[in-house]
């Protein structure tokens, strides 16, 4: 078997090489490399990227034997089994893979050119740096959430409406020890808190969140279902981190919170 996907593989090498038409092929098999990537890129760190590498493995394992063997072993009535089986498990993958494609879908439709003046939101992310270095400093555990074009208006009914100027001193006070509002997250609109003390959705449990605590894998699960970033401060070690599109980056600095927050919400160097 091995000798004749060998020899499959040569012949079809030798058809591109005495192809009239050998850019075409080239710029064909570029294209199909730079979907491959950007998927892999995309799920990279989820738990669509096992699933896509098992699925993407298992199609091309069933690929080559049916291909390779029906005409030696006129396996014909399987490789119309195959045939038929394929829309069938393009739908399977798009109901498997939903929360990844929605969120590629929202990646794809984000607009951030006007989520606010640059002055303003600069102002923004400095009280959310400075309230997450205090909170590190003093282990004080927290979750703040900025809204990107997703809106959150739905958690926030979970919580206590504010509709407050965001500030250090705010946040701070909200997250203290003892104070009714420091359980759960904050919602962050434009330069307002939105609300506190809001319920969001967890991650599910699996070998990446098994070790996280329940305010990590908050973040991980609104990261995962919209396009906000959440920023994490741990209360047993002080680490902070940062929740984007399903991944956690763990152990930042005040500088790179800083410059993590001003990228995703798109603001000049």
């Amino acid at each position: 078997m091995f000798v004749e996907s060998l020899q499959a593989v040569q012949d079809y090498l030798r058809r591109i090489y005495n192809s009239e038409s050998l850019f075409t092929v080239v710029v064909e098999l570029l294209v199909i490399g730079v979907i491959v990537w950007w998927v892999v890129r995309f799920l990279r760190g989820t738990r669509g990227a096992r699933l896509f590498k098992g699925a993407l493995f298992l199609l091309a394992v069933f690929y080559l034997i049916i291909n390779l063997a029906a005409k030696r072993l006129e396996w014909d009535r399987i490789k119309l089994l195959f045939s038929t089986l394929m829309w069938p498990s393009f739908i399977a993958v798009v109901i498997v893979f939903q929360p990844e494609l929605r969120r590629a879908l929202m990646h794809v439709g984000q607009t951030r050119f006007f989520w606010g003046p640059v002055d303003e939101t600069q102002d923004v992310i400095s009280h959310i740096v400075r309230a997450a270095t205090s909170f590190s400093k003093n282990k004080i555990g927290a979750v703040m959430a900025v809204e990107g074009e997703v809106k959150l208006g739905s958690l926030a009914e979970s919580g206590v409406r504010l509709n407050a100027r965001v500030s250090t001193e705010l946040l701070t006070s909200i997250f203290w020890p003892g104070s009714t509002l420091h359980d759960m997250g904050v919602i962050i609109r434009g330069d307002h808190v939105l609300a506190a003390r809001c319920q969001f959705p967890l991650a599910e449990m699996d070998e990446r969140t098994s070790s996280l605590g329940s305010r990590h894998r908050a973040a991980l699960g609104l990261s995962s279902e919209s396009d906000a970033a959440v920023v994490v401060v741990s209360e047993q070690t002080g680490r902070i981190s940062l929740a984007l599109s399903g991944s956690l980056e763990e152990g930042l600095s005040a500088h790179e919170l800083q410059n993590r927050l001003a990228d995703h919400l798109r603001l000049p160097a």
